[in-house]
């Protein structure tokens, strides 16, 4: 396991593939730490350098105090990969990744080389839900909402065929922790880049899933139809994390698209 502290706040990260590939680096959602990119890991990592790592609040990353601002998650993104040496990568993010994604592309455009938005917009809910899920959360646990969050997270068919790794992905999420989660909600409850989203220009593939309940599949497209040139795919039958319930079609996917964007 690889550890950094990052402006003061231990971050926990991975590493796959060969040394001076081009790098992927990988953000993951909210309740849940980097492995739910291991799918995607494991078929990228023969052609790039792929970096995960749990964002603060999540995994074995540090669960600093007060609500996080989306420029915190940047901090950490750019510290970590200066701590790595790594001056220009390609970014995918699921979720809150995507939106961490989207406020890498505006920060600092010339670190990236292209751009994977998975089941992601420019604006996720409102304030008032976001506020009532972290008085949920806080009052009563995130095993109060884990039911509720499984069906937001994975399509039908998956809940129903896949038993065993829905109750594994379950239990990593009753351990995700209380204060980190709601913190972590509160930059969903903040963020809203709708009007600053078409500035950007980097090759771009946004996500989403058929079945995400967690954000709409008109959302994303709707994102990816304001960032000029970005590229759109639907995955039919797939929930709110196509990392864990399609990953080899989203790692072809993303490996079709990073050939084209010129990153290896």
């Amino acid at each position: 396991m690889n550890f950094a502290r990052i402006n003061g706040v231990l971050l926990h990260y991975r590493l796959a593939g060969p040394v001076g590939a081009p790098v992927v680096v990988l953000v993951n959602s909210l309740g849940t730490d980097a492995r739910i990119w291991d799918g995607v890991i494991s078929k990228l990592a023969g052609r790039y350098r792929v970096v995960s790592y749990d964002k603060r609040g999540h995994g074995l990353s540090d669960i600093p105090g007060g609500d996080y601002a989306l420029e915190d998650h940047l901090d950490d993104l750019f510290g970590l990969t200066d701590h790595l040496g790594i001056e220009r990568f390609a970014l995918a993010g699921v979720s809150i990744g995507g939106l961490i994604t989207q406020g890498a592309a505006l920060r600092a455009p010339e670190r990236l080389s292209a751009l994977v938005i998975c089941n992601s917009a420019a604006k996720s809910g409102d304030r008032a839900f976001w506020t009532a899920r972290m008085e949920a959360v806080l009052s009563n646990g995130v095993a109060s909402i884990a039911d509720g969050i499984m069906e937001r997270w994975f399509s039908p068919k998956f809940r129903a065929e896949r038993t065993e790794e829905l109750a594994g992905w379950r239990n990593m999420f009753l351990r995700c922790d209380v204060a980190g989660y709601a913190a972590t909600c509160a930059t969903l409850r903040d963020a809203d880049l709708r009007d600053r989203i078409g500035a950007i220009r980097l090759p771009a593939l946004l996500v989403a899933g058929e079945d995400d309940l967690a954000m709409p599949a008109a959302q994303v497209e709707a994102t990816a139809k304001a960032i000029a040139g970005a590229r759109f795919e639907n995955f039919p039958g797939v929930g709110h994390i196509p990392s864990i319930e399609a990953p080899e079609k989203l790692a072809d996917l993303m490996t079709e698209f990073f050939k084209e964007a010129g990153h290896g």
